[in-house]
């Protein structure tokens, strides 16, 4: 299983291997789910917090909102690795500094239902390839979010206690995956494998009252 949370999408993959052919047997996912979701919560606990402080609504100001963003994002960077993150704005809003401490309890408070999220696409990827979860021999995780330690001990939960493989830089994967798959487009010869991928969802056309007549099944 390849659990990929990127910065705005999540997607799951199950697929087989063997002997160079990978085969896509089922895929599911979220496409409005991601790194910058995580962000975002974090974004208004702190706006709610200078507002009470000042008595300023910084939320329509979007010079603030980009500062405050970019230190978000290294506070989330930095508590995949630590349990607290400082945060040092110099004149935020209107001339006022702000400063605040971010803990990993709270980052993963604030975005406990989001993480939960991620759990429904991960049981429906199974249901659709038929497979039970002790049938996953490796889960791969993708995408600069997996980092977020909350993220990877639910999957180990899921799986009963089974450890995902972090061997893989997931920054990384997804380029040199495409890079691969380019490569065999374009008729490279030294690559010895086949991609066999799936529809991850319906095609179809609008028909008479607004209905749609699958013509591609998922």
């Amino acid at each position: 299983m390849v659990f990929d949370l990127g910065g705005g999408t999540f997607d799951v993959s199950v697929l087989t291997i063997d002997e160079g052919v990978f085969e896509v047997i089922a895929t599911a996912g979220d496409t409005h789910l991601g790194g910058e979701d995580f962000d975002q919560r974090v974004m208004n606990h702190f706006m709610k917090i200078f507002k009470r402080r000042n008595k300023k609504d910084m939320s329509r100001d979007k010079k603030s909102i980009q500062k405050l963003k970019r230190e978000v994002e290294k506070a989330k960077r930095t508590l995949s690795t630590t349990h607290e993150a400082k945060l040092e704005i110099e004149n935020l809003f209107d001339g006022i500094d702000f400063s605040e401490t971010l803990t990993r309890a709270r980052f993963e408070d604030l975005n406990s239902d989001l993480f939960k999220r991620t759990m429904g696409p991960v049981q429906t990827a199974l249901d659709d390839a038929g497979f039970k979860k002790s049938d996953i021999d490796e889960i791969v995780l993708v995408g600069g979010s997996t980092r977020i330690p909350k993220v990877q001990q639910m999957i180990k939960d899921f799986f009963n206690g089974k450890e995902p493989n972090r061997g893989i830089n997931p920054d990384e994967a997804i380029a040199y995956g495409a890079a691969v798959q380019g490569g065999i487009l374009c008729g490279e010869t030294d690559t010895n494998m086949v991609l066999i991928d799936t529809t991850p969802l319906s095609l179809g056309i609008e028909t008479v009252g607004g209905v749609m007549t699958t013509i591609v099944p998922k």
